[in-house]
């Protein structure tokens, strides 16, 4: 999958792992995940689905902290909440908000086989056990979708590796080295006075 990569990702790492600021930082992520993934919603879906996606990035978000501590690089770790989001938009056959068109979905969970199968994550169950006890709010499906899946948001052939996209245009195979000095104040949902609580 190519994904995106810049200091608000790396602030981001540093503020979801630390005490008193991650919840908040962890709320402003799932909001802007909502807001991105329910841009891409066909006219008409976006708020019915609303509900359902913010439980279920609040979910990945364990996930991917789960990931980090096993060792994934930030790329990684947040590539495999993407997939994750993106078993599930296929499962709902919201096709149309898919990072990769779905002849691809075996591909990317090959790749982080080992990691899914110890969280219990399969296409059919995307959060397994980052399921929270009281469920996730449920969305409608729309399955006609999947009998001719059109993928207008997808980028395919990059299941092979996370490729990364950094500022300045550059496509890089696995990823970019974490910076030396990271300021969690540049995490979304932070400013500089909350930061200096880290």
């Amino acid at each position: 999958m190519k994904i995106r990569q810049n200091v608000r990702h790396w602030a981001a790492k540093k503020a979801l792992t630390a005490p008193v600021i991650g919840q908040r930082v962890n709320d402003k992520l799932v909001d802007l995940h909502t807001g991105v993934f329910l841009d891409k919603a066909d006219e008409g879906h976006a708020e019915a689905r609303r509900a359902h996606l913010d439980d279920f990035f609040d979910a990945t978000m364990d996930t991917y902290v789960a990931a980090l501590d096993s060792g994934f690089s930030e790329a990684e770790a947040r590539e495999i909440t993407h997939v994750q989001a993106n078993f599930d938009f296929y499962n709902h056959g919201w096709t149309e908000m898919m990072e990769f068109p779905a002849d691809e979905l075996e591909d990317h969970y090959d790749r982080y086989a080992d990691f899914f199968e110890r969280w219990g994550i399969t296409i059919d169950d995307p959060l397994g056990e980052f399921r929270p006890a009281d469920g996730i709010a449920d969305a409608p499906s729309t399955p006609e979708k999947l009998d001719d899946p059109e993928h207008p948001h997808a980028e395919g052939g990059f299941a092979d590796d996370v490729y990364v996209e950094t500022g300045d245009g550059e496509v890089v195979v696995g990823g970019q080295d974490e910076p030396d000095e990271v300021d969690p104040a540049e995490a979304p949902g932070l400013d500089s006075d909350e930061a200096g609580a880290d």
